[in-house]
Formats: C-alpha cells, sequence, structure tokens
C-alpha cells in the first residue's frame, strides 16, 4: 500500500489537474469551430488529414509525467517488515561517592567508564543496550537504544552522588528490560546485566532480593569489582576507608548465573553475551519510493517528447 510521508505536497497536483481539464475544453472548443464550418465534404478536401488520436497520447503523457513528479514531492513509501533483534544488555553504573576513589587508576569511576565504554564497543551492533547509574536511587539514562553513541555520551557524563543502592540498580535494569518492545516475537527479551560498583549496599532493597528478581526473570546479572581494600575517599573534609566489598558482588553474579570480574578484559566481557541467543521481533517501517515516481515521470517525459517529434517534428 502506497502512503505519503507529505501528503500536504499532494496539492501540487492541482494545477496538473487543472491544466488537463483545460486541454479538454480545449479539445471541446476545437469541435465546436469545426461544427461551424457545414460543408464537411469541401473541409475533409481542403484541410490536411489531421493527427486523430495520436495528437492526445503525447499530451497524456506529458501530463502523467507532471502528476508523477508531483506526487514525488509528496515522498511516497511503502510499509515494509524489517526484522529487529530483541536481544537486551543493561549496564548499571554504581556512581556513589566511594567511587571517587584512587585506588584505581586513575579513579575507580573512571576505570569503571572506560570499562563501560570498551564493552559498548564490543557489544553486536543489533543488540539493545540500555544505561542505569545508581547512588541513593537507581535512574535510567538511556532506555534500551540501538544507538551506542548515546550511551557513551551518557556514560561521559556521570556525575558522584551519595549512598549505594546496588539491590535497586538491578530492579530498575529488569523494569527497563520489561519495556523492550515485544514487536511480534513472543515472551521476554533475552537479556544480561553488567554491574560495575565497588559494592557495599548503603541504600534500598537487598542484594538478595535483587538476585532473587533477576533469578525469577531468567536474567543472569554479571558484576564487576573496582577498588581494593585500602581504598579512600575525603567526604566533606573527611577521609573515610571505602574498601571493596567483593563477597556480595560475586554471591550476586552466582545466584543469578552470571560472572564475577575483578579488572575484567575485554575478551572477558564477551563471555556475558555470547551465549545470550536471540529473539527477532519485525517492525513495521516506511520505505520511501520517491525514485520509482520520479523515474516514472522521466519516462513519461521522454515518451511523450519521443511521440511529439515523430509525430509533429516539435516538442510538446
Amino acid at each position: 500500500m502506497i502512503r505519503f510521508l507529505d501528503p500536504w505536497w499532494l496539492l501540487t497536483l492541482l494545477p496538473v489537474l487543472a491544466m488537463a481539464g483545460f486541454y479538454v475544453w480545449r479539445q471541446f472548443r476545437k469541435r465546436q469551430y469545426a461544427m461551424r464550418f457545414t460543408n464537411v465534404d469541401l473541409l475533409r478536401t481542403l484541410a490536411p488529414k489531421g493527427l486523430g488520436w495520436r495528437r492526445h497520447v503525447s499530451a497524456g503523457a506529458f501530463l502523467l509525467m507532471l502528476g508523477a513528479l508531483s506526487a514525488a514531492t509528496a515522498r511516497p513509501s511503502v510499509d515494509t517488515e524489517e526484522p529487529l533483534e530483541r536481544a537486551t544488555v543493561m549496564l548499571a553504573i554504581d556512581v556513589s561517592l566511594s567511587m571517587q576513589a584512587e585506588d584505581v587508576e586513575p579513579s575507580r569511576i573512571e576505570a569503571a567508564q572506560e570499562a563501560a565504554k570498551s564493552f559498548v564497543n564490543e557489544l553486536p551492533p543489533t543488540y539493545n543496550l540500555g544505561l542505569v547509574s545508581f547512588a541513593k536511587a537507581a535512574n535510567v539514562l538511556v532506555a534500551p537504544t540501538k544507538d551506542r553513541a548515546s550511551v557513551i555520551s551518557a556514560i561521559d557524563g556521570l556525575t558522584l552522588a551519595e549512598a549505594t543502592a546496588t539491590g535497586e540498580a538491578v530492579f530498575t535494569s529488569l523494569d527497563a528490560i520489561r519495556m523492550v518492545p515485544s514487536d511480534g516475537a513472543d515472551g521476554a527479551p533475552p537479556a544480561r546485566i553488567v554491574l560495575l560498583s565497588d559494592g557495599y549496599r548503603t541504600s534500598g532493597r537487598s542484594i538478595e532480593d535483587a538476585a532473587a528478581a533477576a533469578g525469577q526473570a531468567n536474567v543472569p546479572v554479571s558484576t564487576i569489582a573496582f577498588g581494593t581494600d585500602t581504598g579512600v575517599v575525603d567526604i566533606r573534609g573527611s577521609v573515610q576507608r571505602v574498601p571493596v566489598d567483593r563477597l556480595s558482588l560475586q554471591e550476586l553474579a552466582e545466584q543469578t548465573k552470571g560472572y564475577f570480574y575483578e579488572a575484567a578484559s575485554v575478551s572477558e566481557l564477551k563471555q556475558v553475551y555470547e551465549d545470550m541467543g536471540s529473539s527477532i521481533g519485525h517492525r513495521t517501517e516506511p520505505r520511501e519510493v520517491t525514485q520509482w515516481y520520479a523515474a516514472a515521470g522521466l519516462l513519461l517525459g521522454l515518451a511523450g517528447a519521443a511521440m511529439s517529434l515523430l509525430w509533429t517534428s516539435r516538442l510538446p
């Protein structure tokens, strides 16, 4: 089915229709003048034989050419079904104040940002990718998308805040995964959560509850620990120790059948999604066919010009 993306441009057909109407009116006027000469036999002798029906063909081709070009300005399109991969990965990055510790060069948060961006660049482009940041609460910064540039931009713009709501990061990521459109496919999309943190939950629902929810949703959570046991941060003039909570992060990964890493390499992180599987939906997208109309107009114009030159030795 043909539909037009800019239908208001179809108003350009009005002058074409007006020209067609004027042409028909002129043909009737010529017939009336011819009938005023009542001696038809003498008229046939004096007047040369006309082109007959042929004189209308080139004019019709010319008008059709104008119509096709006018329709082309409205950007005609046809609906096509495009296959769409639904597999989804959610990145959850800890932005608590402890992530500013410099026991990992240049700092925990900068190391996490670099690791996250390396992961983004390696992830297959057909997969959806979303981003959650968490401190006292968890927020979806980028909903699942195939636009990698928006995710990298959001990673670069992360800012730190107080507290650490690790459990809320998992729950928020699960909510974002549920929002991925079905696009005609059955069931939830295959999904993974990659959580980058230095551990020690201080806010929100527990890590145990989050692990249970992720397990029930069949979404493995892989965790990456940043930091050492000697890390310190200066918070409002007070130096505080911020050791990394490896145990909680490792248990979260194990309970959800994910992976636990420390200073993970890009090649190791490929384990996160290499067995994820696929779920293909289909989305109806308009495919513009303006070139078809423009080509039809060109062919009609050439045909009209050729016929006019052949029969009258002039262009229409």
